[in-house]
């Protein structure tokens, strides 16, 4: 996504007023935005710095902003539960996702995740999505075409029990019920070192994932969960908000090795898959 000094006819823009309601749209010549509080010409925020204070035929008071990724996620429509932004962000940089990789995806839902690997990935890279349901997929590219990434995204409708057409992906992010039933299409999916990564919101799934990841020769097999807190950011008054998102689900990554036998026989890659990244380091 990127970022001019001044709004441009085709940015998304976002108007955020006193109380912090917001609203997300794309600036055209000529047209109008319609709120509670008034109507504010495209054509008079056209032009201006991002940053700028504007108002409504009625006086009330906006910020002229751009976006964020995070921004774009929240206000998604959607139909199903979205990943959240504290999620995604720890899923790609653990991941590796950067311009010009080639990652994919299954279980595409309402498009938050795809979002996010296509503004990663950059204009030359590539993102390819899995969904079973036609309905989600054709939300999923509204949103996508709604944010200017459809482009860069091609889109697959099949039950992926049958497999993936691509091979040597980068990297791959899992969003389904039951993952483990999938590990060895996704594994096939993989560039020998390529990274893995799911989320499921029960301990039973995550055992499941586990013995599935391992059977499938994954190792550097990580297990976390994210909990964001944010807090009053007044000066003479600092303490937390009244409300966390706490658990969204657990995070499970890994990554496709090659076995191998030492001189003496013995498979390395059992010895690699147990343990975490994580505890390998506290042992060192």
């Amino acid at each position: 996504m990127m970022y001019a000094s001044l709004a441009r006819p085709g940015d998304l823009a976002q108007l955020v007023g006193l109380s912090h309601k917001h609203f997300i749209f794309k600036l055209a010549s000529g047209s109008d935005f319609q709120t509670h509080r008034g109507v504010l010409k495209h054509d008079d925020l056209i032009g201006k710095p991002w940053g700028s204070q504007v108002f409504s035929h009625m006086g009330a008071p906006f910020f002229l902003l751009q976006p964020s990724v995070a921004d774009l996620l929240i206000d998604l429509p959607r139909s199903t539960q979205i990943l959240y932004p504290k999620d995604i962000g720890f899923i790609l940089m653990t991941m590796g996702i950067a311009p010009g990789q080639n990652v994919m995806e299954a279980g595409t839902g309402s498009g938050s995740m795809t979002i996010a690997l296509a503004t990663a990935v950059g204009a030359e890279g590539r993102v390819t999505s899995y969904e079973q349901r036609p309905d989600m997929q054709n939300l999923a590219r509204k949103n996508l075409e709604r944010v200017g990434l459809a482009a860069r995204v091609d889109f697959k409708l099949r039950d992926i029990e049958l497999g993936f057409d691509e091979t040597e992906a980068d990297a791959f992010f899992l969003d389904v019920q039951n993952p483990y039933d999938y590990i060895t299409q996704v594994r096939a999916a993989l560039k020998p070192g390529g990274f893995f990564s799911t989320l499921v919101p029960t301990f039973n799934q995550v055992e499941k994932t586990l013995y599935a990841l391992r059977k499938n020769k994954f190792a550097f097999v990580e297990v976390c969960e994210i909990l964001l807190r944010y807090f009053k950011p007044e000066p003479a008054r600092i303490r937390p908000t009244d409300r966390m998102v706490a658990h969204t689900g657990f995070l499970i990554f890994a990554r496709r090795i090659e076995p191998a036998s030492d001189p003496r026989g013995r498979e390395l890659a059992n010895e690699v898959g147990v343990g975490s990244l994580q505890e390998q380091m506290e042992q060192e």
